[in-house]
């Protein structure tokens, strides 16, 4: 089993960087290599260190989504495509969004390595979605994409930042914001103008829901170790099936 599943996992991202060989750029397929080998060897070593033997049914459908990251990738390293492949690639891997949760929950197979994979991916989308609408509007745009690994380096010197947070519907909400604008934003619809404008709003309400969840951690930090304040939040909030709320998910 464990050997089937790397092999899968190997040869996904694979055979979409050889559908692309001929279709894009040799810096874009050098880009999309570099993103395969680093997803496999990632998941490899998330699934180690959370002790999973394989992926779940929820996990391969964010593999699915990673794997069309990855042609996102491709695409803006080439440049030289028509918008509409890349806001297609990316509208679907945004409109999967959910499913994985869904079946995770159906299934009963949630985890904690599902909840931060799915996370990653989604982060990891946003930021490639703000570097190509930064092309247009200025680098002011990837303050967007950025502001989730801020968080995460901050938490590295002020570790109560770790702590789970509770649910909010304005969060996820602020969340969902920002692929739907970037999306937009990327496929020119919109008047330049017009999408500066509704980034501009994006990254406002980004901002405000960032601060807003840091000063709650601030206010109801523990002074213990950090894996003792995950374990002290953890019995006061929980989600279903046991699995503590996601960290800073903003950026997806």
């Amino acid at each position: 089993m464990i050997k089937q599943d790397l092999l899968l996992r190997a040869v996904l991202p694979a055979w979409v960087l050889a559908a692309g060989a001929g279709f894009v750029a040799p810096v874009a397929w050098a880009t999309g290599a570099a993103y395969g080998l680093a997803l496999v060897l990632l998941t490899g070593w998330g699934l180690r260190r959370s002790a999973r033997p394989a992926f779940g049914p929820a996990d391969w459908i964010t593999f699915a989504r990673a794997v069309l990251v990855g042609g996102a990738a491709e695409l803006i390293a080439d440049g030289g495509r028509p918008v509409w492949w890349l806001t297609a690639v990316a509208a679907v891997a945004l409109a999967m969004d959910g499913f994985d949760g869904q079946v995770a929950r159906r299934t009963g197979t949630a985890s904690d390595f599902g909840a931060r994979f799915d996370m990653e991916v989604d982060a990891f989308l946003i930021l490639l979605l703000c570097i190509e609408v930064s092309r247009t509007l200025g680098l002011w745009v990837l303050a967007i994409g950025l502001m989730r690994y801020a968080f995460v380096a901050a938490s590295w010197a002020f570790p109560w930042l770790t702590a789970p947070l509770y649910p909010s519907m304005a969060r996820k909400t602020v969340a969902a914001v920002q692929g739907v604008v970037l999306v937009v934003a990327v496929s020119g619809l919109l008047a330049p103008g017009w999408a500066a404008a509704a980034v501009a709003v994006a990254l406002a309400s980004l901002v405000w829901s960032f601060g807003r969840d840091t000063a709650w951690l601030a206010r109801h930090r523990v002074k213990q170790a950090p894996g003792r304040i995950v374990e002290l939040t953890r019995t006061t909030l929980r989600r279903p099936h046991g699995l503590a709320w996601r960290d800073h998910n903003q950026a997806a």
